[in-house]
């Protein structure tokens, strides 16, 4: 069994090192090989790590500066080892804002401006998107890149995940849009999405939220229920303390990974934080991977599937003892005060 284990090791290049101990009494032979099989599943879950690489990035000025900053980014998350490159929200405009403040405080807007702002947005066989899904299936990463889309009525503010083949396998538009700001100019998605992604060392199942759906616990409930074992979210605002320990709670309750892509401009704070609060004896553990700082920069974010995986497979929360049957008013659309806002569409 030590072979068997010194041979894995080889073939998939870990770093780990293997101690035999040598046990003489024939009597102990069951015990050293529920041992050796205890090693070997242990050295297995080290090659079960999904890399993310957080690109905290600030925009240049213009789409095709923030397309070729990206792709630069892209390259160097590749060299660092990463599966999958994230950006923060609608990246080919650098969440450019199409006026300050709230909605109901600014006396007019041109036709003009508006004109100009929806000039910004693309569709899925712009150059922009070409060139991430060139880069994706070059470099053999997966990449979740974040635009203002184009459609028939307003713009959509959309993340698209691409594999490492150059395939697009996720395609989700926000659904809590910002009807209180500039997003009342955007039109919102209908429905979360789900989607299965082979890294080359396995298969993950990835979730994708935008900014604001945090901020309501069903966009991560809807994903968990789906099937998501990591939820990644593109964000453009002031990450503060109470949204980090938001997105904490989001990855407890529902026991995903959740990995949250800001921009340095926008105070950065990109985190990550795995679902697992306790081991299997029950002592607390920290469940914040990470948490930047406010400096434009890359990170990898490792994460441990065959952990998360066991630890969904015996503890209590997620869609484990939930009662369906007591939530009929989640889906109701009678709105009372005091949270009834004119501008809110539903």
């Amino acid at each position: 069994m030590f072979f068997k284990a010194l041979k894995y090791k080889q073939e998939n290049n870990l770093k780990t090192k293997i101690a035999f101990i040598h046990i003489p009494n024939i009597e102990n032979i069951e015990d050293i090989k529920q041992l050796s099989n205890a090693i070997l599943n242990y050295i297995k879950t080290l090659t079960d790590i999904f890399n993310i690489a957080i690109l905290q990035l600030i925009p240049t000025d213009s789409m095709k500066g923030n397309m070729l900053k990206g792709i630069e980014y892209c390259r160097k998350a590749k060299e660092m080892g990463a599966d999958i490159a994230v950006f923060p929200e609608m990246w080919n405009t650098g969440y450019e804002m199409l006026f300050e403040g709230e909605l109901k405080d600014q006396d007019s807007i041109s036709k003009e401006k508006i004109d100009k702002w929806n000039s910004k947005a693309i569709k899925d066989d712009n150059e922009f998107i070409i060139q991430y899904i060139k880069l994706a299936k070059e470099l053999e990463i997966a990449v979740a890149i974040t635009y203002l889309e184009k459609t028939e009525q307003k713009p959509k503010n959309t993340v698209i995940i691409i594999d490492k083949s150059g395939n697009i396998i996720l395609k989700y538009s926000k659904i809590h849009t910002v009807d209180s700001k500039m997003e009342a100019y955007t039109e919102p998605g209908t429905e979360f999405k789900t989607c299965e992604l082979d890294y080359g060392k396995g298969k993950i199942k990835l979730g994708t939220m935008i900014c604001f759906d945090r901020d309501f616990p069903e966009s991560a409930r809807i994903l968990m229920l789906q099937g998501s074992e990591l939820i990644l979210v593109p964000n453009a605002c002031y990450m503060s303390k109470i949204r980090l320990e938001q997105l904490k709670v989001r990855a407890y309750e529902n026991m995903v990974g959740i990995v949250t892509v800001n921009y340095a401009n926008h105070s950065g704070k990109s985190s990550a934080y795995s679902p697992i609060v306790r081991n299997i004896s029950k002592h607390e553990l920290d469940s914040e991977l990470l948490v930047m700082n406010d400096k434009e920069d890359i990170k990898i974010v490792q994460i441990n599937m065959s952990e998360i995986r066991e630890y969904r497979s015996r503890e209590t929360l997620g869609n484990a003892y939930r009662k369906p049957y007591a939530y009929e008013q989640l889906i109701e659309n009678n709105i009372q005060e005091p949270f009834i806002r004119k501008d809110a569409r539903r």
